[in-house]
């Protein structure tokens, strides 16, 4: 039962993600809140990584992957997610991201050897793709005025972003502890968020912005960032990577639902019918895992499937 209620926590958690930077960019810049968001969660997890004595490999080669996959993984996702959630609804933004593991089937084919995109793939393929489509042209109805097909660009290419550093990681650092990969990679990235922030945009003012934006960027530094890491690993501890990640699924139902009770984002047909087809599509591709999941099957734990929202 404490599992259960942990992986219905974590489902909330990042699925509130995205009312959050919603929030937070109303009156930070994208590079602002991100450098925030990563900094204030990359300290925490560095504590957290010297209290249980690990330790980064010692290695140059292998830092330097971590030090990559802290851009594509964290900050480059984070900035394109953030500044699309400028002209989009955050509850979009929610099933946009849902397509993470739609285009990791495609890099994998590609790129893993025991990853294969079969006749029932190519259907899921079809299926949410299709789903993203019917969303583009939801936004075409008006000329994109209520939500912009750049924004939604935006957070597709984070949804990308995602898929490539999970094939990544799983082909050169899975021999890693999934903390030593978080803490490289939150490291990596609040390293280059501040440096780029301080030279694009300054260092933003916190004493001029709204308590409740305030209070937004630090509960995605610290709460949807590194709590929910370390619940995502607890729940790996207990059920295995495959049951685990089935926490995607809540993501797009939770987002909707939190756009719609707190910014009275719209929520109709064409929203509607888009998430479920790509919900659709993201079971078809995963047909096997979720079985296994549904069964209670262990399953292994990949250093790839550990995401920050």
């Amino acid at each position: 039962m404490a599992v259960w209620a942990g992986f219905l926590l974590l489902g909330t958690i990042w699925g509130s993600s995205f009312l959050l930077i919603k929030l937070g960019v109303a009156e930070l810049t994208p590079l602002q809140l991100v450098a925030v968001r990563v900094a204030v969660a990359a300290v925490a997890m560095l504590i957290t990584l010297r209290l249980t004595r690990q330790h980064f490999p010692p290695d140059r080669p292998t830092r330097l992957r971590l030090a990559g996959v802290g851009l594509l993984n964290t900050a480059l996702p984070f900035v394109l997610i953030t500044w699309g959630e400028q002209s989009i609804d955050s509850g979009l933004a929610t099933v946009l991201n849902a397509t993470v593991p739609l285009f990791s089937l495609v890099i994998a084919h590609f790129a893993l050897q025991d990853e294969r995109i079969t006749p029932l793939k190519v259907l899921g393929l079809l299926c949410g793709f299709g789903g993203v489509v019917l969303l583009a042209s939801r936004a075409a109805a008006d000329g994109g005025r209520t939500n912009s097909i750049a924004g939604q660009l935006a957070v597709l290419a984070a949804a990308l972003c995602y898929a490539a550093a999970a094939v990544y990681m799983r082909r050169t650092l899975r021999h890693l502890r999934p903390m030593v990969v978080s803490s490289g990679a939150l490291l990596s990235a609040a390293t280059t968020m501040i440096v780029i922030t301080l030279l694009v945009d300054g260092a933003p003012d916190l004493t001029h912005i709204s308590g409740g934006a305030a209070a937004a960027v630090l509960t995605l530094g610290v709460v949807n960032t590194y709590i929910a890491y370390l619940l995502y690993y607890w729940i790996i501890d207990r059920w295995g990577a495959t049951r685990a990640t089935l926490v995607t699924y809540l993501m797009p139902p939770v987002g909707l639902t939190l756009g719609v009770i707190f910014l009275r984002e719209p929520l109709d047909a064409l929203l509607i019918g888009g998430a479920l087809l790509i919900g659709a599509g993201v079971g078809l591709v995963n047909g096997r895992q979720i079985r296994q999941a549904l069964v209670g099957a262990p399953g292994r734990t990949r250093t790839g499937e550990s995401r920050a929202r």
